[in-house]
Formats: C-alpha cells, sequence, structure tokens
C-alpha cells in the first residue's frame, strides 16, 4: 500500500479583469458574460489552494517543505498576478480569455514546470466565495 499523502497551501490575491471575446459584438459579449464584459474591468479577492500528492520524505517526514512550497507559489504566481488587471498587465492573458477555468489553468501550468515530476499537482482557485474551478479535474 502506498504512503501517498495530499498537502496543501493556500495563498491569496487580488486581481482585476474582463471577460470578453473580441470576435463578438458588444451585445453578444454582453448576453454571455453579463456585467463581467464590463470595459472599465471589475476585480476579485482570488484564493489560491495548491494541492501536492507524494510519499513523506523518510528524512523529513514532509511531502514537500510547505514553506518551499510557499515560496513558489509567492514568487511565480502572486508577484506575477497580485494588483494586476490580468487582461492588460500579463502576457499570459493579452490573448487568453481570464475566466477562473483558464486562470486556474495557467497556474498549474507555471507551477508544474516548477515543481517536480513525482508530484502530482491540483489547483483550486476560489474568485468567490461561492465560484471555485479545479485543474486538473
Amino acid at each position: 500500500m502506498s504512503n501517498r499523502v495530499a498537502v496543501y497551501r493556500k495563498e491569496h490575491f487580488n486581481a482585476a479583469h474582463r471577460l470578453h471575446n473580441p470576435a463578438w459584438d458588444a451585445a453578444t459579449n454582453d448576453r454571455v458574460f453579463g456585467k463581467c464584459s464590463n470595459p472599465h474591468f471589475h476585480g476579485h479577492n482570488y484564493e489560491l489552494v495548491v494541492k501536492l500528492t507524494g510519499e513523506p520524505d523518510a528524512a523529513t517526514g514532509f511531502v514537500m517543505d510547505m514553506k518551499v512550497l510557499s515560496d513558489l507559489v509567492q514568487e511565480n504566481i502572486i508577484e506575477r498576478f497580485d494588483h494586476k488587471n490580468l487582461n492588460e498587465d500579463t502576457a499570459e492573458f493579452r490573448s487568453l480569455n481570464p475566466t477562473a477555468e483558464n486562470i486556474a489553468i495557467v497556474i498549474y501550468n507555471i507551477l508544474r514546470e516548477k515543481i517536480e515530476p513525482k508530484f502530482d499537482v491540483q489547483v483550486r482557485l476560489y474568485e468567490t466565495e461561492r465560484n471555485f474551478v479545479d485543474y486538473p479535474a
């Protein structure tokens, strides 16, 4: 039997965005995205939970040192997206609609490159208290 354990690190960032498809007219964007298509943007207080699954190290007992994971998230995600307009201030969303789904996928891909392959990684992103996404599902 495997001794795989899931550990979680929760972080927070604030960002503005606009949900908008440039191939559509204003009426279609308003119908599909509603208030979220406001051309002056709107913001969220995002809660990010990174789940790491692996076997505890024999010497430390850690799956991964949570300080190391926190520093990784801070340096690669929080510094990149916190207090930014995702549509205008980040390369990742200049041509990608910054839905919660797409933000979670981008965050996962950034972190996946930085975390050893022996660990499974999952990102949970809360856009509001009631709306959140998991990637991979």
